[in-house]
């Protein structure tokens, strides 16, 4: 595993595991199986409903706990300091620890002011080893990075080899943030696995479309979680250490970004209007 070393020296592995979009239900076995096969970053939220799945699976599965990294995320019902004080009271409960490792705002909405002052105090506190957010684009960045006391640590945004957040990616160095990608896959969307670009570098190294754009999104200095519920995919995706894309492949695979998002932009009114909806 490769770690990076966020801005106030913890260091966090560059490959992870998402639950997004897994169900409570089978949250457990998953990340037990993540576990497994050699993951030790796990990234849930509390909008994704599996924060106890999490818990249990990193309960039981025998790694001690300093050994693991877990993320977690405030939902914008919990915005503001009050609510978010409560709900990182909440999430570590589920989680059965006495520290999350990395601690975002989900989306930069409702009173995020409120909710990162609850989190510098939960991290001055050692509830939680590092704090930052997701889905703030370079403006909003800007604003909580300049105007709050503890630096991000982190911004995890939409990123892979559609939509490789350049300017974004600007704006975090300067502020010294790392980036980590959601969506590495771009869920499927462009025909992602049968990509020609990313199948024919692949097939150079012997390695699928999935694995050629992770190993991009590393060599790019990304922290990524690729989610999967079966085993043998979740082995592959962690399969990627043992090779590197020559300059040439990685100049080709730059030039599949097209620079904008594939799913929703928080610069469209409607979008903003469906996610505050969701309070």
């Amino acid at each position: 595993m490769e770690y990076v070393t966020l801005n106030n020296g913890i260091k966090m592995p560059i490959l992870g595991y998402g639950v997004y979009q897994v169900a409570p239900e089978e949250c457990e076995r998953c990340v037990s199986d993540a576990v497994s096969v050699g993951y030790r970053s796990i990234d849930t939220a509390q909008a994704y409903a599996n924060e106890e799945g999490v818990g249990a699976a990193i309960a039981k599965c025998g790694v001690p706990r300093e050994e693991l990294f877990i993320t977690t995320k405030v939902w914008i019902t919990n915005a503001g300091y009050e609510k978010a004080k409560k709900s990182i009271d909440e999430s570590l409960r589920k989680l059965q620890s006495d520290y999350i490792d990395l601690l975002l705002i989900h989306q930069p909405f409702g009173d995020y002011y409120g909710t990162y002052r609850a989190m510098e105090e939960a991290y001055k506190a050692g509830k939680l080893r590092a704090i930052g957010v997701s889905n703030f684009y370079p403006d909003r960045y800007v604003d909580i990075a300049h105007f709050a006391e503890i630096k991000p640590a982190v911004n995890q945004v939409e990123t892979h080899v559609f939509q490789q957040q350049k300017t974004a990616k600007e704006y975090m160095k300067k502020y010294g943030t790392q980036i980590e990608s959601w969506g590495p896959f771009a869920e499927g969307k462009n025909d992602f696995f049968n990509n020609p670009v990313l199948k024919e570098i692949g097939g150079a190294h012997g390695k699928s479309a999935a694995q050629t754009a992770l190993r991009f999104l590393i060599q790019s200095g990304v922290v990524v979680i690729p989610k999967s519920t079966h085993k043998e995919r979740m082995k592959e995706n962690l399969n990627v250490f043992d090779f590197v894309l020559t300059d040439e492949e990685m100049q080709k695979i730059e030039a599949l970004d097209g620079g904008e998002s594939l799913f929703f932009s928080h610069y469209d009114p409607k979008t903003v209007e469906w996610i505050v909806s969701l309070v």
